[in-house]
């Protein structure tokens, strides 16, 4: 009798299973650090939305706060020059509403504003929602969605 090399079906089905085990274990970490990478993302760009809303109401005070992230953003090159319709003071990705897994939209007039940031799958892009208003102090929520900010929400460490 000849000896045969080579693994036996249990040997691969004892392989296969272990590494059943292993990602049965890994892919939840990935999914909450890719949750947390999302949210951190979501806090950064509100602080960018902040910065820039408070630019573009000293460069404009006639106009006041932007209402929409279009009047933010805008593809200023070389020669032309920024105007309230498109200040050049964030990227284009950002003034879409959408990044990271977050949408993210804002009101303002000649007040004040308030700017939010909302995941845009509850439990899979994200968990908390985020905003602020023009004191620039970003807070949390604990629900998934939000449509304003008061400015009475926790604010963020």
């Amino acid at each position: 009798m000849r000896k045969q090399k080579g693994f036996s079906l249990i040997e691969l089905l004892i392989v296969v299973a272990i590494i059943l085990i292993i990602a049965a274990i890994a892919i939840p970490n990935l999914l909450r650090a890719r949750i947390a990478a999302n949210e951190s993302s979501a806090v950064a760009s509100l602080r960018t939305i902040n910065t820039a809303q408070i630019s573009y109401y000293s460069n404009y005070p006639t106009v006041g706060f932007a209402s929409v992230l279009s009047l933010l953003s805008g593809t200023c090159t070389g020669t032309s020059v920024p105007t309230s319709a498109g200040s050049c003071m964030i990227d284009t990705t950002l003034a879409t509403g959408s990044k990271s897994g977050y949408s993210f939209a804002v009101a303002g007039n000649t007040s004040g504003y308030a700017a939010w940031a909302n995941p845009i799958s509850a439990n899979q892009t994200g968990v908390n929602s985020f905003c602020s208003v023009q004191d620039a102090v970003v807070r949390k929520t604990g629900t998934s969605s939000i449509s304003t900010c008061q400015g009475t929400e926790t604010p963020l460490q």
